[in-house]
């Protein structure tokens, strides 16, 4: 299975749609954000771009001349080194039936046009970091060994117990040592943007976590947020 951003390796982002200006907008966008992006105007392009590129994503309109995006998906799920590509189906069609149907043939998500491009971005990048905790289910750092799994921690072989959320905030710094990770990062992919909950909480929260580990593993950046060294 791919994995996410390892960020030894641009991801590669194939967009199949038969309207310039999305074209153009969502390349734009996905490209500030670090992806490689290749472009299509309709299905056949995109299904010969697709075997050309092998791209990690395929972002595909439903209506396009030539194959419909739904058809794209199809041929290309029945291959099988496509497998395990992300799709995002795009469509001018919010009914729930066309929905169910896109999903139903394969892809990931689905969104409906106006296009927001922000929250295109956001569903992207969601799919890769999914992917990423699929792949690394068990982290090693040092002593340190992380068990997304079974929400396990072991340190120099004796087990801790976390709460759910100081695993999930302990488990997300440590995916990336050494990055700092502002509030608000935390906030949004621990508790989600849902849910509101004091300025304290990340504090109260990684205190806990320094107590049950005994390691001072966390560092906090003041005024800026949190990184994890070991």
């Amino acid at each position: 299975m791919r994995s996410e951003n390892n960020m030894s390796s641009v991801k590669k982002i194939l967009i199949a749609d038969d309207e310039p200006d999305i074209l153009e907008i969502i390349q734009f966008n996905l490209k500030a954000e670090g992806y490689e992006v290749i472009t299509a105007k309709n299905g056949d392009e995109a299904l010969e771009l697709a075997r050309k590129k092998q791209p990690d994503l395929v972002i595909l309109d439903i209506m396009m001349p030539g194959k419909n995006g739904i058809e794209v998906c199809n041929t290309l799920r029945m291959q099988p080194s496509f497998k395990e590509t992300l799709i995002i189906f795009l469509s001018a069609l919010s009914d729930e039936g066309t929905e169910i149907r896109g999903l139903e043939t394969g892809a990931d998500d689905y969104l409906t046009k106006p296009i927001r491009p922000k929250i295109l971005v956001s569903k992207v990048n969601a799919l890769f970091r999914r992917l990423n905790k699929e792949d690394n289910e068990v982290v090693h750092i040092g002593d340190l060994v992380i068990d997304r799994e079974k929400y396990m921690i072991n340190y120099k072989g004796n087990d801790i117990i976390l709460a759910r959320k100081e695993f999930e905030l302990l488990a997300l710094l440590a995916s990336k040592p050494g990055k700092v990770f502002l509030r608000n990062e935390i906030l949004n992919q621990v508790w989600g943007t849902e849910v509101i909950v004091g300025d304290r909480t990340i504090d109260v929260h990684i205190r806990k976590i320094r107590q049950k580990l005994n390691l001072d593993c966390i560092t906090t950046v003041k005024g800026v947020g949190y990184k994890f060294e070991l």
